[in-house]
């Protein structure tokens, strides 16, 4: 059940990176080594606070790490790299702005030719099926249409490495379901895939939609085992989920992490006392 080495060249390498806090007194993650490949779609789980996000903003140069190395693309991550979007957990759309200013913003502030603008967007409001609510507001959307944007302006910018924190955790339990049926279908383009990192609390959904699932102990957080998921592509939703792989996967992946919740639990307990 753990994954051999992909043969496609990496995306993503991590070598021995540590992120440290406050000088030192807190460690977010510590000597992680990870390799994502070109077209993978990586899902991260681990307990709340063993660096996941932190990892992802290192990543996409937000953040620079205390220790180790980043390549993307095989260059150093020094600032944002080129080709890495990023999608958001809480949508992140400017209210002040319609659908299609807020699709479009990657885009302008790139200085994309208006004739790249018009091509782009409307291609991908059409496959989020967002035709129509070109001119509306964020206020005058559904939580999921306003991810739907969300990920319509990430894709926008044509990325060859996608970072998703987290994406649907905000939204009932259906439309979770849906996006998540709309991104594999999305994915299942050969035009459209691209190198993915995809940071999730729920296990089904990390299963679902991995092609690996990267298991992290609690802070400071290590990747603990790398899964292979046993379908490919294309994937069907229900499939995946009638298979006894699934049911298996996701108690296998559970156990791993129970320890290290319970150690969670239990520190905020003394805390609390």
């Amino acid at each position: 059940m753990v994954s051999s080495d992909t043969q496609r060249p990496a995306a993503i390498t991590i070598e021995g990176a540590s992120k440290l806090f406050l000088d030192g007194a807190v460690v977010a993650f510590h000597d992680l080594s990870l390799s994502i490949a070109a077209q993978e779609i990586l899902c991260i789980v681990g307990p709340s606070g063993c660096g996941k996000t932190t990892l992802l903003r290192c990543i996409a140069g937000l953040a620079d790490l205390s220790a180790g190395r980043l390549l993307v693309h095989g260059r150093p991550v020094a600032g944002p790299p080129e080709g890495v979007a990023m999608v958001f957990q809480h949508f992140g759309l400017l209210p002040w702005k319609t659908v299609w200013d807020n699709a479009a913003f990657g885009l302008a502030m790139n200085n994309a030719p208006a004739a790249t603008i018009k091509e782009r967007v409307s291609h991908y409001l059409a496959l989020a099926g967002l035709a129509g609510f070109e001119k509306h507001y964020p206020y005058q959307l559904s939580g999921g249409m306003q991810q739907r944007v969300g990920l319509v302006r990430a894709l926008a910018m044509n990325p060859s490495v996608m970072l998703m924190d987290e994406p649907f955790a905000a939204l009932d339990a259906q439309t979770r379901e849906v996006l998540q049926e709309e991104l594999l279908g999305l994915m299942q383009r050969p035009s459209e895939r691209k190198a993915v990192v995809f940071i999730t609390h729920s296990i089904d959904e990390a299963i679902l939609l991995g092609d690996r699932v990267a298991v992290m102990t609690a802070r400071p957080g290590r990747i603990k085992e790398i899964l292979e998921m046993p379908w490919g592509w294309p994937r069907d939703v229900n499939v995946v989920r009638a298979d006894p792989r699934f049911a298996e996967l996701r108690a296998h992946i559970w156990d791993g992490l129970r320890p290290a919740r319970l150690d969670a639990s239990s520190a905020f307990a003394a805390a609390g006392d």
